[in-house]
């Protein structure tokens, strides 16, 4: 391995760009935000060291014999965030990159791209919460963080704004500065009166040090390594990652997986599978973690923690031939998770579904277990299972020592049913017990509208839903209507308004009701609702025996207390009888 002469970013994402430099199979993906990458211009501004990389050679004869991936130049959080594999057919030699991948991606994608990320309260299937932003930097004005001198940011079109404290100058186009005079001659026509002494003065320094750091001075420091041999570049690579701080122990552990299958890319596989699981239903939050520690377990290899030694070639090997088996049980637990009415903004731990998995594999469920009437109880085990172990939160903390435990009891010969008095029984008395006390039970109505626990409290009221319909969370007494100036109105006093203004989102006031009546309902007081809705008393029984809606009270809307108070009396009385 040899120390280089450094080189000038303009050189090193020009290579980028005619795909001379690419990604080796066993890289991770791109995974830094823009406040990295602003930080990281900052740094090359400031001439503080970023540190150096490591290129590694690989010849004509050896080209053909490895994937490459090219780097990222229009990032997209959703929809563009993997890496295109690399077309090296036509390649005499290829420097790919074995450390350096996020600081070069990040420089390419400032200088050539566009970074995309979901805007804050926007739905994420949304595309307009997507808008494409380029780094930009101000010119006139220094940066108003204590930790920063140069101000940039990544902006969207719109929200671009030169006034008399800024004037944003698009960082990519210094590229196209090619002569030392470039940058006055830019400001000549641009950094006008407007603009004071000391601005003026800042943007020359400003631009002119912007250039100097792109495309003169030499910042990139690399180390190349030319060997040919796989095991000798992996374990380089390894060697560099395993500190714990560059690169996440399940990327380290991907890479080695990646490059002990032989038929199959691990790499694209698990990205694949991951798009599909995210996919199923109203969308989950799965990532490559949960895909190998499930490929670990459902492996049935004794020792499944995260480390180098699991990631064996046998192992390894094991897994890949495998793989579709694997992949199909997982696929059936999201789906069925799903079925049951959870999304990934309900499913309050991705473990809960790998000893789900672990059992479709092991009884090698068919597509058609989530829509047989075969199997109704064994769904219903399973469910409750769910619900139980996410209420009682029994992965936190170490959730290996939850997983073991209940892989033990599902690993039987001829098990056809999931065990769920079984794994009852194995956690009573522990810290991870599934059983719930009284205090346990008053607990549940204390939990809120838009906690993820909610959504499996209340699923327990509902065991007959059928969830492949759009079910809301809903208030029954309409939260809309708990604004101070309407409870002013209906002659409450102060204490009274806070009361109700404290009550209206817990339990108390919830139900789960379809999609469409939701809607329906609006912002109807709740006994103008009910009375349109249900014109007999038939109907009104029905929905109020379903829903938990106590009978013989008033149900006004100056009355919420006392309907609060005796529907949380009922609720406590079925969460008892399913619980205890």
């Amino acid at each position: 391995m040899s120390y280089e002469t450094a080189l000038t970013i303009k050189n090193v994402i020009d290579k980028i760009h005619k795909k001379e430099y690419l990604l080796p199979t066993i890289q991770r993906e791109f995974v830094w935000d823009t406040e990295q990458i602003e930080k990281l211009f900052d740094s090359l501004m400031r001439d503080y060291p970023i540190s150096s990389f490591l290129f590694w050679e690989v010849d004509k004869d050896n080209v053909s014999n490895y994937e490459f991936y090219e780097f990222i130049r229009n990032y997209h959080e959703k929809t563009n965030k993997h890496n295109t594999k690399a077309s090296v057919t036509d390649k005499d030699k290829i420097t790919a990159i074995l450390d350096g991948q996020q600081r070069l991606t990040s420089l390419y994608i400032a200088l050539k791209g566009t970074y995309a990320y979901k805007l804050p309260r926007k739905r994420y299937d949304n595309p307009d919460a997507y808008p494409d932003r380029k780094l930009y930097i101000n010119l006139v004005s220094p940066s108003k963080e204590d930790d920063l001198e140069y101000d940039f940011s990544f902006l969207t079109d719109t929200e671009i704004e030169n006034d008399k404290n800024n004037f944003w100058f698009e960082v990519g186009k210094i590229l196209q500065m090619n002569g030392a005079e470039a940058p006055m001659l830019f400001l000549n026509d641009y950094i006008i009166d407007e603009y004071e002494k000391e601005q003026r003065n800042f943007a020359i320094k400003c631009l002119t040090k912007l250039r100097n750091v792109i495309i003169e001075k030499g910042v990139l420091s690399y180390y190349k390594e030319t060997s040919q041999s796989l095991d000798k570049v992996l374990n380089i690579f390894i060697r560099i990652n395993s500190g714990g701080t560059k690169l996440s122990y399940s990327d380290l552990l991907l890479s080695i997986a990646t490059a002990q299958w032989e038929t199959k890319s691990a790499r694209e596989e698990i990205i694949t599978i991951v798009d599909e699981v995210n996919n199923i239903g109203n969308g989950f939050n799965i990532d490559k973690d949960f895909i190998l520690k499930s490929s670990l377990i459902l492996s049935d290899f004794r020792d499944f923690a995260f480390k180098v030694d699991n990631f064996n070639k046998k192992n390894m090997l094991k897994i890949e031939d495998n793989w579709d088996k694997i992949t199909r049980a997982i696929k059936l637990s999201v789906q069925l998770v799903s079925s049951f009415g959870y999304d990934r903004e309900t499913l309050s731990s991705n473990n809960a579904l790998i000893p789900i998995a672990y059992y479709l594999y092991k009884i090698q469920a068919k597509d058609s277990f989530i829509t047989s009437n075969s199997n109704i109880n064994d769904k219903k085990n399973i469910k409750k299972w769910l619900v139980l172990s996410l209420i009682k939160r029994a992965f936190s903390g170490q959730p290996d020592n939850v997983l073991r435990p209940i892989r033990e009891l599902i690993n039987k010969e001829n098990i056809s049913l999931f065990p769920l008095e079984e794994i009852i029984e194995k956690f009573k008395g522990t810290n991870k017990t599934l059983i719930f006390s009284d205090e346990d039970i008053e607990n549940l109505t204390f939990y809120k509208y838009g906690q993820s626990f909610t959504f499996s409290i209340l699923s327990l009221l509902y065991p007959t839903l059928d969830f492949r319909n759009k079910f809301h969370i809903d208030h029954i007494f309409p939260k809309s209507l708990f604004k101070t100036t309407f409870l002013r109105k209906k002659g409450l006093n102060d204490k009274e308004i806070e009361t109700f203004q404290d009550y209206v989102n817990y339990i108390g006031n919830l139900q789960l009701l379809e999609a469409i009546p939701n809607i329906e309902k609006q912002d109807d007081e709740f006994e103008t609702w009910v009375n349109s809705t249900y014109s007999t008393s038939v109907e009104r029984k029905e929905y109020f025996e379903k829903h938990y809606i106590p009978q013989n009270i008033k149900l006004d809307f100056n009355n919420f207390i006392e309907f609060f108070n005796e529907r949380k009396k009922l609720l406590q009385e079925k969460f008892k009888e399913k619980l205890q």
